[in-house]
């Protein structure tokens, strides 16, 4: 009896670690996804993610981020022009369309953003769902 409440105890704590444990595929992603924010990203958002203030919003602790996936997707995709509010503050700068970019790096940029600066958006963005957003 003692030895299957023992067994028991330990299957549960190891489905209770894997649960804290970081996708791999998603780790993968944000290191990318750093490169490419680099390359492409922080000269408005910068380096921080604080944007440039009055001007460009923040993507650092940002509740515009949870936004669903395809949305995302397509602000960078297809650009953004308008008002737009992030943290309870309106902008009004357009944002370009990065078109451009690959599926992979588009799906990279999304998941390093909602991974960093304070950003803990679970989920993973794949290429799949941005090919699929192009159509």
């Amino acid at each position: 009896m003692n030895r299957v409440i023992t067994i028991s105890l330990i299957t549960i704590g190891i489905f209770s670690l894997s649960s804290f444990m970081p996708d791999p595929k998603l780790s993968q992603s944000i290191k990318r996804g750093k490169e490419v924010y680099a390359l492409n990203c922080q000269s408005c958002h910068m380096e921080d993610g604080k944007g440039m203030p009055d001007v460009n919003p923040p993507l650092a602790k940002a509740d515009y981020l949870r936004k669903p996936p395809k949305t995302l997707i397509n602000i960078i995709l297809k650009g953004q022009s308008g008002e737009v509010v992030v943290n309870r503050k309106k902008y009004n700068v357009a944002m370009p369309a990065q078109e451009y970019l690959t599926d992979i790096q588009i799906a990279d940029v999304l998941n390093y953003s909602r991974n960093n600066w304070g950003n803990k958006i679970p989920g993973l963005i794949t290429p799949a769902m941005v090919k699929a957003a192009r159509k």
